[in-house]
């Protein structure tokens, strides 16, 4: 039988790690043993804390029904304590907040809602690649801006203000930034939310990273009129440990939230109850948690470093989030074939920086999830690879 896909599919593909991981499983059947240092999975626990609480309110007989499509008050009212100690944000826990089965999934939700064919999204170049594809998916078309090295990896906002931006309707941003690293402050967020609000734009922040390798949390709701422009997407995946418990947050004003909650009460039925206590719990914790997770990573970013080093890679040391974005010599062609002479010589799998835009083309990407003793065996095939 024939069946035709949507055309919504017709430019997006199967997502790059999916593939690459369906090759990995097959080398690792030959006997290859693959060190992927390529995805951002944290491979620390959750905190104890949230899991007893998990585990506790799981044996509650009354907590296994459907929730509520905006969630738990209980979490919605955690979030709205901790974005006002942690970043200086005041939210309205009832009107302003959305918690979400994964911030991924928040991301196709306001592509979902704002946009259509004929509408245009900007999208960062390099960029996380989700962005493209949900703004694909929604029917309307990606913009790319370029980001590059020299200027921080941070866009040019006069250069933009130049444009049509008539078409234009949404525009992602992401800082800490995947997969640069990129820093932000605030005198740039202001010019950012005047930026949008001046031409119009809905600003989309994507912000998982502010509590990784990072000294100064910094949210763009902070600034001075965002409300009126800006839309926050948080998660507890990386900050948190908890990547496949699938629990993030959308944060702006009342309408903007109302919005989107009509899109997504007709994709799902309401987040497990017990995971939303849970989350609560997280965000209860003290400075201590952060502080001990980044005392690993900051140990595992020395032992990329050296790694990178022995490739002759050029990298800035102030980058925050649990990746190193790093420049890659002359004398290879692109990220990719880097990549795949490290998988095919030393069987160990680097993210190309080209997946994340042509900007990303001379750059690669290693995670930091992962032992000290893997990066030390990665080290050493490499060096042996290439005796």
């Amino acid at each position: 039988m024939q069946v035709k896909i949507a055309d919504r599919l017709q430019q997006t593909t199967e997502y790059y790690f999916s593939k690459k991981l369906s090759q990995i499983a097959e080398m690792n059947k030959n006997g290859a043993n693959v060190l992927n240092l390529g995805i951002g999975s944290p491979d620390l626990p959750p905190p104890p804390i949230v899991i007893e609480t998990l585990i506790q309110e799981s044996q509650n007989p009354h907590n296994h029904a459907y929730q509520r499509y905006n969630g738990a008050p209980e979490l919605r009212n955690a979030i709205a304590q901790w974005y006002d100690r942690e970043y200086g944000v005041s939210l309205d826990a009832e009107k302003e907040i959305l918690p979400l089965i994964g911030s991924k999934e928040g991301i196709m939700h306001i592509c979902m809602t704002y946009l259509q064919a004929g509408d245009e999204a900007l999208v960062p170049n390099p960029g996380y690649p989700t962005y493209t594809s949900a703004v694909n998916l929604s029917g309307a078309t990606p913009r790319f801006y370029e980001l590059n090295e020299e200027d921080q990896w941070l866009p040019d906002l006069e250069k933009l203000a130049k444009l049509d931006l008539s078409r234009v309707k949404i525009m992602w941003v992401n800082y800490p930034q995947m997969p640069t690293g990129a820093k932000a402050n605030h005198d740039f967020f202001a010019k950012l939310v005047r930026f949008a609000s001046e031409n119009n734009i809905l600003l989309c922040h994507d912000n998982p990273y502010s509590f990784i390798l990072n000294d100064e949390q910094i949210s763009l709701l902070s600034i001075d009129g965002a409300k009126e422009c800006v839309l926050e997407l948080n998660s507890f995946s990386k900050t948190f440990n908890m990547a496949g418990w699938r629990i993030g947050m959308l944060l702006g004003n009342q309408e903007r939230i109302s919005e989107i909650l009509r899109f997504k009460s007709n994709m799902d039925s309401g987040m497990f109850y017990p995971l939303q206590i849970a989350a609560s719990k997280a965000l209860s914790l003290e400075k201590d948690w952060y502080q001990k997770i980044n005392s690993v990573y900051k140990s595992r970013r020395l032992k990329v470093y050296e790694l990178l080093d022995i490739l002759n890679c050029s990298y800035s040391e102030d980058q925050a989030g649990m990746f190193v974005w790093a420049k890659i010599p002359e004398k290879w062609q692109d990220s990719y074939e880097l990549a795949d002479e490290i998988l095919d010589q030393a069987h160990v799998f680097i993210t190309p920086g080209g997946i994340f835009g042509s900007q990303g083309n001379r750059y690669i990407r290693i995670s930091l999830c992962a032992t000290e003793d893997f990066f030390e065996d990665a080290i050493n095939r490499i060096i042996s690879s290439r005796k």
